[in-house]
């Protein structure tokens, strides 16, 4: 398996949008931008499931030749939209980078929900949603992990200092450009993960 000791997610980003695949950033990317600085080592996003998009989306996991994460070579895996249609989550591996792809991810609602209730922000020069502090809090509140407690505290710190903020005019979308000392760095994921695991 590839190393990638220095994740960007940056590349990662720029393919899904210039393919204009329907996504949403959640998991440790997310976490990133919305107010808690740490590794992370993949890119977890969740997507609509309309035939459009699982087209453009298989299109770009045939791009970067994504293959399942911790399986063999030798199994069969084509990354094309009628396998995007069967399955809820995958963890991929790709030449740009490790990519987790949910559907349903646990905690969260309705993807059209999660989409409105998202910011709208500047990462590299790509603009891309990113899902909500409050979103994220549920989906970190499901998961239950220690490192989701710790973002929950860091995401509850960010939200009360940005109520305190004025708003901007036009609603709660934000567009923010993600702060230089912000990058997103990782180590080498473990070579095998369980289908349910996420972000």
């Amino acid at each position: 398996m590839a190393s990638w000791p220095n994740f960007e997610p940056a590349r990662l980003l720029r393919r899904l949008v210039e393919a204009e695949v329907d996504f949403v950033v959640i998991g440790g990317v997310a976490v990133v931008v919305q107010g808690n600085p740490r590794l992370t080592r993949d890119l977890d996003i969740s997507y609509a499931t309309d035939t459009e998009n699982l087209d453009r989306l298989a299109g770009v996991l045939v791009s970067i030749g994504a293959r399942l994460s911790g399986v063999d070579e030798d199994v069969g895996f084509v990354p094309d939209a009628r396998t995007l249609r069967r399955v809820q989550t995958l963890t991929l591996s790709t030449h740009e980078g490790n990519l987790d792809l949910l559907v349903d991810p646990p905690g969260a609602p309705s993807y059209g929900m999660l989409r409105r209730r998202s910011d709208v922000i500047d990462l590299a020069g790509v603009s891309v949603r990113i899902a909500s502090r409050s979103d994220l809090i549920a989906m970190k509140h499901a998961a239950g992990r220690p490192q989701d407690l710790i973002d929950i505290a860091a995401l509850e710190v960010a939200q009360a200092r940005n109520r305190r903020e004025p708003r901007p005019s036009g609603g709660r979308r934000r567009r923010v450009r993600a702060s230089p000392r912000r990058r997103i760095r990782g180590r080498n994921r473990p070579a095998a993960r369980s289908p349910g695991a996420s972000r």
